[in-house]
């Protein structure tokens, strides 16, 4: 099982540059060089430049490095996506995404210009539309010419275009949320939780984490750096974690238990599915463990 931990995304202006530069020392497990909402429209072609000289400069060590362009309805769509596809970042996130119609186009796009495949194609789901369409947006995954490998959340643009309240426990979002995050499971793809917009409330950050983690999300995208190591300790396995789940791998793994759906654990009877739960919190912890 080869897993990549992306507990925290960090977005990054990509017209500042002293901000491009500090993304090589954060302790997030992603950046996302931002050409969309943070750079205003008189900067886009400058941030544009700037963003592929730093990924082709390289320095990001183990972190993913993600280029977020502008919608394909935009202006700097086209330029955006011809830049992005030959910066050799790690993926390429799409906003804006409504159909699957829009994630085949990219994809055509990408392969005529030999893009690398490790050049995978990320989607933001941030609208009513997008979640109505979410099955067949997903379904875009079995594609290989598509590369769609997650989905990034925009509860944002959710909230603007359902007038929903971003209130503590997001109750209004949680049927959007769990629409995406099942649609994801079913095509193999991963998941990123919205933006907290609250810097000053550490509490209400650390709820939200801990809500991303009890719905099932890989991790959560973020606004700002003091954010990165709460959101890592949130999204992370704990130790006590770790160590049932490497329990329950090796009952199922002796020899009398080979054929078995169910066994008992300390007194707690465990099926299979458990274990290959346990596989992948095992292989988390040992990839978080890896990047030192």
């Amino acid at each position: 099982m080869t897993i990549r931990p992306r507990r925290s995304v960090l977005y990054m202006p990509g017209s500042n540059a002293r901000a491009l530069e500090k993304a090589k020392t954060l302790p997030a497990d992603g950046v996302i060089l931002d050409l969309e909402d943070s750079v205003a429209p008189d900067a886009k072609e400058g941030a544009r430049k700037q963003v592929v000289e730093t990924v082709k400069a390289g320095g990001f060590g183990a972190r993913e490095v993600i280029i977020r362009v502008n919608a394909v309805d935009t202006p700097w769509h086209a330029d955006d996506l011809t830049a992005a596809a030959q910066a050799g970042a790690d993926a390429i996130l799409i906003p804006k995404v409504q159909s699957a119609e829009t994630l085949e186009m990219i994809g055509r796009r990408l392969l005529d210009m030999h893009t690398p495949v490790k050049t995978r194609v990320w989607a933001m789901i941030e609208s009513p539309l997008a979640i109505f369409n979410i099955l067949s947006i997903a379904a875009e995954a079995r594609d290989s010419e598509a590369r769609l490998s997650c989905f990034v959340l925009g509860t944002n643009d959710l909230a603007k275009d359902t007038r929903a309240r971003l209130v503590p426990g997001r109750a209004p979002m949680l049927p959007w949320l769990t629409t995406v995050i099942a649609a994801a499971r079913i095509h193999g793809i991963e998941v990123l939780d919205g933006v907290y917009n609250d810097l000053g409330n550490a509490e209400g950050f650390a709820a939200e984490c801990q809500q991303g983690v009890e719905l099932g999300m890989d991790g959560k995208t973020l606004i700002h750096p003091n954010q990165i190591e709460p959101c890592n300790t949130a999204f992370s396995p704990t130790a006590a974690e770790v160590e049932w789940a490497r329990k329950m791998i090796a009952a199922f793994d002796l020899p009398e238990n080979k054929s078995k759906g169910v066994v008992s654990i300390d007194g707690r009877m465990v099926e299979r599915l458990h274990a290959e739960m346990a596989r992948r919190t095992v292989a988390i912890a040992e990839a978080i463990a890896a990047r030192g």
